[in-house]
């Protein structure tokens, strides 16, 4: 691995931290909520530009903690390797990977569930005061509101990016959780953990993560670093070119 940090990272860490520290001790955290977590597009309070600056909004102190941890031990690696301009293509591309992938699952439960609501006479309008006021519509449960109101936030689509780069370019690098300190190769290491995820979004079940975790956003994110590095590596880019 690595030591010191490279300038990407260490500029994204400090825009992180910074977005965070605002949060938490200006008073306005629900605004910071507002206007930069990431909403379901069809709640009110959705605004283009949150595709983006999700990104830089974690929930809380362990949030914040594990992600900046994961981005400077394997951003590091992974910007040392590629250049400057590549990484930062890579880390906001599997950002826009995980939106992606978690509102297309997230439309995928959603829509079903307001079909049902749309047939026994429900408008739009009736859905979001309802949903608003906290209550649960009892012909389609708790599901509908959660995927409604509850807004996404954090770098982990992004980093989960750059995990993938890192294990295609460093497949027999030992890695191990923190819980399981077991050594295992990246290749081996970093398909499980994404089918972990995968498993936990469609079963509901969360194994190491928060039972609030966008896992898809997780999947969508390695997806979108795997086949990026793949397509590098496949057409032999020169680092040149881009830094």
């Amino acid at each position: 691995m690595i030591k010191g940090i490279t300038d990407t990272v260490k500029h994204l860490i400090i825009i992180n931290v910074i977005i965070f520290i605002g949060r938490m001790t200006l008073g306005g955290g629900n605004l910071f909520m507002e206007w930069l977590a990431l909403y379901f597009p069809e709640n009110d309070l959705f605004q283009p530009w949150q595709i983006f600056s999700h990104m830089f909004m974690h929930a809380d102190f362990m949030h914040i903690g594990f992600n900046m941890f994961a981005l400077w031990m394997f951003g590091t690696a992974v910007e040392t390797q590629l250049g400057s301009k590549k990484f930062l293509f890579l880390y906001v591309s599997a950002g826009l990977g995980a939106v992606l992938f978690q509102l297309g699952y997230n439309y995928f439960e959603y829509l079903p569930l307001k079909q049902a609501l749309v047939d026994i006479g429900v408008s739009h309008s009736q859905m979001v005061e309802v949903f608003n006021e906290g209550k649960v519509f009892k012909a389609v449960g708790q599901d509908i509101n959660d995927i409604f109101m509850t807004p996404m936030v954090g770098a982990s689509g992004c980093i989960m990016g750059v995990l993938a780069a890192f294990g295609i370019m460093n497949p027999d690098a030992k890695l191990m959780m923190i819980f399981l300190p077991i050594p295992i190769k990246a290749k081996y290491f970093i398909p499980g953990i994404i089918l972990l995820d995968v498993i936990s979004a469609l079963t509901g079940t969360s194994y190491f993560s928060p039972s609030n975790t966008a896992f898809m956003a997780h999947v969508g994110g390695a997806i979108t670093g795997a086949l990026i590095m793949w397509y590098w590596k496949k057409t032999q880019f020169n680092k040149n070119r881009w830094d």
